[in-house]
């Protein structure tokens, strides 16, 4: 009987030994097949990323890489965006009746710069299935390659603006965004952005150059403010307040003005100042009238 149980025992371990190895082969293949599927996977994934990239930052224009151009719905004509339309339609050289300027949200078509195909407004081509701009906004029909701009779209202003949103905040008052450093220091004045810059009278809103908020809170170009420093210009065109903190230039001013003689010590005038807005009388001067409360000499005689 032992040598029979031991017979039966040594069966009952190969029969075990077989399915162990079955089950094996089986998780052997099993794992095989996951492995085919995840490259299988891997391999459709790189592809549609590869059709979504192709010829990223190859195509656009001067002002945007992207790969789609539009119809614009006002003259049904094509461009490569809104800001080439508008330097071919609005410029002086077009009759004046004629000019005009493309209403971005009013965009219906583009059409894929790889393969032609024209389409209503989508990220995606419907086609070839490239991405027409890694960045796109359904609302101004925005597309862009170049991401590194931060773009983001703010609902107050209802455009899409540069510069990462958490580096701005929309103003409700002066209608626009500002930085984020300006969040509780600047003066709020209705609608600041919503009129021409008085230097060059382009629209500044909506304008592609970099705009600086006085501190008065009126809106001006960078670069024009820049031109009016140069010219040694430094009040607001527009209410006539300090540019900057003149502090030490009317300090210097003092020093000269006490070196000149003035014939005229008897005569009194009344002079406003355009800086803190006060009324004082003071003693008359041929080169400059000192305000009484800010003792700043950008005053003029009333």
């Amino acid at each position: 009987m032992g040598a029979m149980d031991l017979g039966f025992e040594s069966t009952a371990v190969q029969h075990g030994q077989a399915k162990l190895n079955v089950e094996e082969h089986d998780l052997v293949s099993l794992l095989a097949d996951e492995k085919c599927t995840a490259e299988k996977i891997d391999d459709e994934y790189h592809d549609d990323y590869q059709k979504l990239e192709k010829g990223i930052m190859q195509y656009g224009c001067t002002h945007y890489q992207r790969r789609c151009r539009i119809r614009a719905p006002c003259c049904n004509e094509i461009f490569d965006c809104r800001h080439c339309h508008n330097e071919a339609k609005n410029s002086i050289k077009i009759d004046a009746v004629k000019r005009h300027e493309l209403p971005r949200h009013e965009v219906k078509q583009v059409i894929c710069s790889l393969c032609g195909t024209e389409q209503e407004v989508r990220q995606v081509c419907i086609s070839c299935g490239v991405c027409m701009g890694k960045y796109f906004c359904e609302v101004c029909k925005l597309f862009d390659d170049d991401v590194s701009k931060q773009q983001y779209h703010c609902d107050g202003c209802g455009i899409c603006r540069i510069g990462g949103r958490e580096n701005f905040f929309h103003c409700s008052k002066c209608g626009c965004c500002y930085s984020i450093v300006l969040k509780n220091s600047h003066a709020c004045v209705e609608g600041a952005m919503h009129h021409d810059c008085p230097i060059c009278f382009e629209y500044l809103f909506n304008s592609t150059n970099d705009v600086s908020v006085l501190p008065c809170g009126h809106t001006i170009h960078v670069k024009c403010l820049q031109e009016m420093e140069e010219h040694c210009q430094f009040a607001c065109p527009l209410c006539s307040k300090s540019v900057c903190d003149m502090s030490k230039a009317w300090e210097r001013l003092d020093e000269e003005l006490a070196t000149i003689s003035d014939t005229c010590d008897n005569k009194m005038v009344r002079i406003l100042c355009n800086d803190c807005g006060a009324i004082s009388e003071v003693q008359f001067h041929l080169i400059a009238h000192k305000c009484q409360k800010c003792k700043s000499y950008n005053t003029r005689q009333i």
